[in-house]
């Protein structure tokens, strides 16, 4: 079993995906931690190109150009797409909150995706051995 979590710095549970530069992925077989690793994200707000079209973006509050819902649409859909396809060999997706568009996309490519209170990685982990990692996603996606 593979979990990622959404971070800034490696130790703490980033409160929005789209804003969160790593995961963490951390493996887990019969309920012991074996293996972690830290994996830039190269998608999404974080891809070389997409920084670019941002800066020229950055005024346009639909986010697209298209008059759709920010986090909705084929656009929407292709960059959260190519965001699940890094964290392919994993089955849960954590972080703190996301927009509805994303929570549904990675729901789709069958991650189980998890909105959690919790501020440290490690507190994560403890929680998701011991059964008791609460998912708060109707409250933490917007």
């Amino acid at each position: 079993m593979k979990i990622a979590i959404v971070t800034s710095d490696g130790n703490s549970v980033s409160q929005h995906f789209g804003r969160s530069p790593y995961y963490k992925i951390i493996s887990i077989d019969n309920n012991k931690v074996t293996g972690e690793e830290m994996r830039q994200r190269r998608t999404g707000h974080f891809a070389p190109q997409q920084k670019q079209a941002e800066h020229h973006q950055n005024n346009n509050h639909d986010h697209g150009g298209h008059g759709e819902k920010h986090g909705y649409g084929s656009d929407a859909d292709t960059k959260h797409a190519s965001m699940a396809t890094e964290i392919g060999d994993c089955q849960i997706l954590v972080a703190g909150g996301m927009g509805q568009g994303a929570y549904e996309s990675f729901k789709r490519a069958g991650l189980d995706v998890v909105m959690t209170n919790r501020q440290l990685i490690e507190d994560v982990i403890i929680d998701y051995i011991n059964g008791n990692l609460v998912n708060y996603a109707y409250d933490r996606t917007d």
